[in-house]
């Protein structure tokens, strides 16, 4: 909870709006998957409760010393004041919602007075995770909120929430992060990357650390640089396209083939968004039959040799005319 990168405003909209007293009880907190939302909302609770129960902590921002004895109480999972629900994990299996069960679990905590200041805070990572009933229990809670309680719901596509439960937060959008925040961050990780590897990983990251990270290890920089050869000088004799699929085809590459299904459609996607007229509407068509060929490759068991290669033909209509 102590690496936190970028978002200056969205710090200072919460806790200019903490310091003055009208704090609303319920905030979601936006934007794309892995750009560092949850961390914000623990970093900021963390701060918020150890502001309330003291002592003091100088400097603005969300960092709170490693001596304070909140961030002991939290980091151990035992501040009486605080709860985070996301999907449980269970035997290394991780579950793909927050159950209404763990919802009601949060009674305890609503019901009790604040133990240890006057504030009680509740971090949902995320709240698209929540199944139907979960939801509704929750939006019982957020319709008749305690007056020191607040809520932060990390949403990652806000609009598949209740309309009920939109309505009764307020609303915190998050941006993806511009490249030098997104080096720094991608260095904070990893020292020993090299400037090509970082070149590639920022450019598959989109402005979201956790995405880039995802491709760690994966010497994403060849496959970005098949995947641009391909795009401005085309493929006339199929060479590149063989070599793509004879490597990634192998039983040894299939983290960097599963890689390859995930950048395909995504760099097309980046070629199509600088272009226009005709060129930008065949590109569309190639991302979309990009896009429906990746997402079945693994769940249909289709050859992976035979789908890199149909996959690098879609990147390969891209160039330019010979």
């Amino acid at each position: 909870m102590t690496f936190l990168l970028g978002h200056d405003a969205q710090v200072c909209t919460l806790t200019t709006a903490a310091r003055s007293g009208r704090m609303h009880h319920g905030w979601i907190l936006a934007g794309p998957r892995g750009i560092g939302k949850g961390r914000f909302a623990k970093a900021f609770a963390l701060r918020l409760l150890a502001d309330a129960a003291g002592p003091a902590i100088d400097g603005e921002g969300l960092s709170v010393p490693e001596s304070h004895p909140i961030r002991s109480l939290i980091d151990a999972g035992a501040h009486p004041d605080y709860a985070e629900l996301s999907p449980l994990e269970k035997d290394g299996v991780t579950a793909r919602n927050i159950s209404v069960d763990q919802v009601r679990g949060l009674q305890r905590l609503i019901q009790s007075a604040p133990s240890l200041s006057s504030r009680r805070v509740v971090v949902i990572d995320s709240a698209d995770d929540l199944e139907r009933g979960a939801a509704n229990a929750l939006l019982k809670t957020l319709e008749e909120p305690p007056a020191d309680m607040l809520f932060l719901l990390v949403s990652h596509a806000p609009g598949r929430l209740l309309p009920t439960i939109r309505s009764r937060c307020r609303t915190l959008r998050f941006d993806p992060l511009d490249d030098t925040t997104m080096r720094t961050a991608l260095r904070a990780v990893d020292e020993a990357l090299s400037p090509q590897e970082m070149d590639a990983l920022v450019q598959a990251g989109e402005g979201s650390p956790g995405q880039a990270l995802r491709y760690a290890g994966l010497d994403l920089f060849d496959i970005e640089q098949a995947l641009s050869m391909l795009a401005t000088q085309g493929d006339p004799g199929n060479r590149r396209r063989l070599a793509l699929a004879k490597a990634l085809a192998l039983k040894s590459a299939r983290p960097r083939y599963e890689a390859f299904l995930e950048r395909a459609p995504a760099f097309i996607a980046q070629v199509a968004r600088s272009r226009q007229g005709r060129a930008l509407g065949t590109a569309l068509d190639h991302w979309e039959q990009a896009r429906h060929l990746a997402g079945g490759a693994i769940i249909l068991s289709l050859d992976p040799a035979a789908v890199v290669f149909e996959l690098a033909g879609h990147v390969a209509a891209l160039a330019p005319p010979a």
